[in-house]
């Protein structure tokens, strides 16, 4: 009876696989803000809750600018975003300046320049 094989029965299908972003309803991929969370180095220990949070912080703040972008294009008569309608976004907007501080202005500078090249 040693080669005897045992005989299991998979009658039951193996589920399909459902993400972390599917599970809390985001769009922003938790498992990516979760490996930069640790290859960052910014915790020894991180929350199975931590990436979640954090991609729905995420999240939240990018839904807000975009919308407030899209409302500066629709003013301007405009059906595209342009880095334009982010930029005049940030700095009128009194509760984002400081968070993003210089770094946006920054960021679209450089934007600005590398299209005219």
């Amino acid at each position: 009876m040693a080669g005897k094989k045992s005989s299991r029965k998979t009658s039951k299908p193996r589920k399909q696989a459902v993400s972390r972003s599917t599970r809390a309803q985001l769009q922003f991929p938790v498992s990516r803000v979760e490996r930069c969370l640790r290859e960052g180095g910014y915790a020894q220990r991180l929350a199975s809750s931590t990436p979640v949070f954090l991609a729905g912080v995420l999240e939240y703040l990018t839904a807000n600018i975009l919308e407030l972008a899209g409302r500066e294009a629709h003013h301007k008569l405009k059906k595209r975003i342009t880095p334009q309608h982010l930029e005049r976004t940030l700095e009128n907007n009194k509760q984002l300046r400081p968070l993003l501080g210089d770094t946006a202005k920054s960021l679209l500078d450089e934007m600005a320049q590398a299209k005219k090249k």
